[in-house]
């Protein structure tokens, strides 16, 4: 089961009430940008569990060590294949 959000704290709430076993977050969102999502989340004991993976278009390194810094688990800079998303989900979830 997937759901998807239109903005950070859209985001947020679903992930509260739905538990993902894992998020795919984007940096970039009205209300509340990806960092402070992540942070909210990871913050929060309901879903702090929960693995966060940045997809973005930014790519810098120091936008890289910032989401993980916030306490993303991955990033992956777009354009990003479903393939892709699909072995990272995979990964992610068996470690």
């Amino acid at each position: 089961r997937t759901a998807a959000a239109a903005d950070g704290p859209e985001g947020v709430r679903l992930a509260r009430e739905m538990s993902p076993d894992l998020i795919f977050m984007d940096i970039v969102m009205p209300g509340m940008n990806g960092y402070q999502a992540t942070r909210a989340l990871v913050n929060d004991p309901r879903t702090r569990q929960i693995p966060i993976i940045m997809v973005t278009s930014k790519g810098q390194e120091t936008d890289r060590i910032w989401g993980l810094r916030q306490g993303a688990v991955d990033y992956m800079v777009k354009p990003v294949s479903p393939d892709q998303l699909v072995a990272k989900a995979r990964s992610t979830l068996a470690s």
